[in-house]
């Protein structure tokens, strides 16, 4: 891998790595930014949970409210869609186009285990994509309305099932393939839309190759120093072939300068090496919500940030990433709203820092929309 600094110039602690991160994030310090900025510095935000969206992107400006989120989606500045493991997530248009082409570029539809789960085989997706992309030329449908013109052929009634599951397996590779993502919401209906018809500009889905530079540099613009692995864990939960994975990097030659972190090594944009090796520890006391970035970007199996005795009270049961308390960019408790209180589990039996989690409360209530909380501890 090439570098601008040689093999191990950059050797930094991982509490700058964090701090680092929490600037670009605009964790510590807040900032201005809108909607579609925190977006795409992020390189997208989860929205399996709406109000989680809307919370992260709150909790990263200092004066955000709930719904920035939902009126830069219904202003068609953010796209909707299933993407990084495939998951929903609001993503600037630009990211949505590169981070689809490499999730359809693993073709996860195409093994037998994937076709004995969901009953569709590869010629069967295909299909759906072309019929997909008759339907909604134009249109903007519900999935009753999407499901019942699709099954209108007969060759697609044996996936009936499973087009109407709210899971929706069948139609990830079609998002991945561009024949469709989510539209405006119709009351409390999902709808879906063609990105090429319902997002001003859309330019397709690019060749992998050429997305992949722009999808990595997002990413590490972000989570740096990262490895190729920890990029994939990310993206396609380690879907990507190995040596495609590591061509994308080997590729960006210059823009990558390696780094070295307590002994491990990965890579930042050279663009950002100086400004990392400079940043100083971090000195703060964070509140984020579910489901935020700041951990599903590293993953929660990353120990520098997240102890590995505490893992499963952040990643949970059924997928859910737990509300975050940081200090000094490492997660060291969790917390929930109850009523009108703002319950704090500090991890080791550690001292709540009481009067700071007071004051991030109050952001917390302004970005959840609530009446004033009260932090308590258990």
């Amino acid at each position: 891998m090439a570098s601008a600094r040689g093999v191990g110039a950059v050797r930094v602690s991982w509490d700058q790595v964090f701090a680092w991160r929490m600037g670009r994030q605009f964790v510590d310090p807040r900032g201005g930014a809108d909607a579609v900025a925190v977006v795409g510095r992020l390189a997208g935000v989860q929205t399996q949970v709406t109000s989680a969206a809307e919370t992260a992107v709150a909790l990263r400006t200092t004066q955000g409210k709930p719904g920035a989120v939902t009126k830069a989606l219904g202003e068609k500045k953010l796209l909707k869609t299933w993407a990084m493991r495939g998951t929903l997530h609001a993503l600037t248009p630009d990211v949505a186009a590169g981070v689809l082409s490499l999730m359809g570029s693993a073709r996860t539809w195409e093994k037998p285990s994937w076709t004995k789960n969901f009953g569709a085989t590869p010629q069967d997706i295909e299909a759906l994509v072309k019929a997909v992309g008759e339907i909604l030329d134009g249109a903007i449908l519900t999935r009753d309305e999407l499901v019942s013109a699709i099954v209108a052929e007969p060759r697609f009634h044996p996936l009936e099932e499973q087009l109407r599951s709210g899971w929706g397996a069948l139609l990830k590779p079609l998002a991945w393939q561009g024949a469709l993502c989510h539209g405006p919401a119709d009351g409390t209906s999902v709808t879906f839309a063609s990105p090429a018809r319902l997002i001003p500009g859309w330019r397709g889905i690019p060749e992998p190759d050429v997305a992949a530079p722009e999808v990595i540099s997002a990413y590490l613009g972000a989570y740096g120093p990262a490895t190729p692995e920890t990029f994939d864990a990310w993206l396609s939960r380690g879907s990507i072939r190995k040596p495609i994975l590591r061509r994308w990097f080997s590729e960006l030659g210059d823009r990558l300068t390696e780094v070295e972190v307590e002994g491990r090594k990965g890579y930042i944009r050279t663009e950002d090496a100086d400004e990392l090796a400079a940043t100083a520890p971090a000195r703060s006391v964070r509140l984020l919500g579910a489901f935020d970035q700041y951990v599903l970007g590293p993953g929660t199996g990353d120990t520098a940030l997240l102890s590995a005795d505490h893992r499963a009270k952040v990643s949970r049961t059924a997928g859910w990433i737990s509300p975050l308390v940081l200090i000094n960019g490492r997660i060291a408790g969790t917390w929930e709203v109850v009523d009108t209180d703002l319950i704090v589990t500090m991890f080791d039996n550690a001292d709540a820092p009481l009067p700071e989690l007071q004051d991030e409360a109050a952001h917390v209530a302004r970005a959840m929309g609530t009446s004033p909380l009260i932090v308590t501890t258990e």
